[in-house]
């Protein structure tokens, strides 16, 4: 072997020797990974992010990716000339709005997305939280200026059934799901937060780890006077901060906060902006993004 060949493929394997312990740690945990923001309209980011997920089944984990789609719903309504508003942060959902919604996420966005996985093996299979009972929710009235509004086909989740995702996860497939859920009272379906949805999920698969993709590098320290990031806290210490969160990340951090109490092992916000940031945060020392433990014991 020539010189130069020894000196490129050394790094190569000191990278792959450095995983190793992830490897090892990670093999059979499903891991459920929040698709969304700069990740989701980018076509490089895109297609990394296609890779990583690839790349985690093949390492012998067990993906679940989970996605929303506010721009390409934003883009579906205009055209449709349905006017976007938003209360207390969340999208006032029609009954006509709730069909494009329902077009959009189940018919475009993961569309893409098993399309973009599938393009290294038969992977990918798509499905809403309408299917097999997978996401079940009751009409949700957010509290605005101490009052309860109807925002329309917005959901809250009252109950998950992961027997689909188990029996997709067991064949060796990677189930991507559409925040969509069925309606526990009226035979409609509901247009559900993203966020939440995978933090719901993660919960209810017994999850290793919830990653939750973001268009920023973390949870800052002190925003804005700072842009140092928090590499990691505790429940509670993420529970004190959560009033003074900015509102995009308020649904993320509450996932995330629910994730961690409610059995799985760590919760991060991760920046969707890098590519291959879910390979870097999962195999390696330094780890991007911020990482939301539960409290250890005996902490309050």
């Amino acid at each position: 072997m020539s010189t130069t060949r020894k000196h490129t493929a050394l790094p190569k394997a000191q990278i792959l020797i450095e995983a190793l312990p992830w490897l090892t740690r990670h093999h059979g945990r499903t891991v459920v990974i929040k698709f969304g923001g700069n990740a989701m309209v980018d076509e490089e980011l895109k297609a990394a992010f296609a890779q990583d997920v690839v790349f985690l089944r093949h390492a012998g984990l067990r993906p679940v990716v989970v996605h929303g789609g506010g721009p390409q719903i934003s883009a579906a309504l205009d055209r449709h000339g349905i006017v976007s508003e938003f209360r207390a942060g969340l999208r006032v959902t029609t009954e006509d709005a709730m069909d494009v919604v329902r077009m959009v996420l189940a018919g475009q966005v993961q569309r893409e997305l098993v399309g973009l996985l599938n393009q290294h093996g038969p992977l990918a299979v798509g499905l809403t939280g309408e299917d097999a009972h997978t996401i079940t929710a009751t009409r949700h009235r957010p509290e605005i200026d101490g009052e309860l509004v109807d925002i329309g086909r917005v959901g809250e989740i009252t109950e998950i059934d992961t027997g689909a995702i188990e029996a997709l996860l067991a064949d060796g497939r990677i189930p991507v799901v559409s925040s969509i859920a069925r309606s526990q009272d009226d035979g409609h379906v509901y247009n559900v937060n993203a966020d939440t949805a995978a933090a719901a999920l993660a919960a209810a698969l017994g999850a290793e780890t919830l990653m939750v993709l973001t268009d920023v590098e973390g949870l800052y320290e002190d925003w804005p006077h700072s842009d140092e990031v928090i590499s990691r806290l505790t429940a509670s210490q993420l529970e004190k901060l959560l009033p003074e969160l900015s509102s995009g990340m308020v649904p993320k951090m509450e996932g995330c906060l629910h994730a961690v109490r409610n059995g799985v092992r760590t919760a991060r916000v991760i920046d969707g902006r890098v590519q291959h940031s879910i390979l870097l945060e999962i195999f390696t020392d330094e780890g991007i993004g911020t990482m939301v433990v539960p409290d250890e014991q005996g902490e309050p």
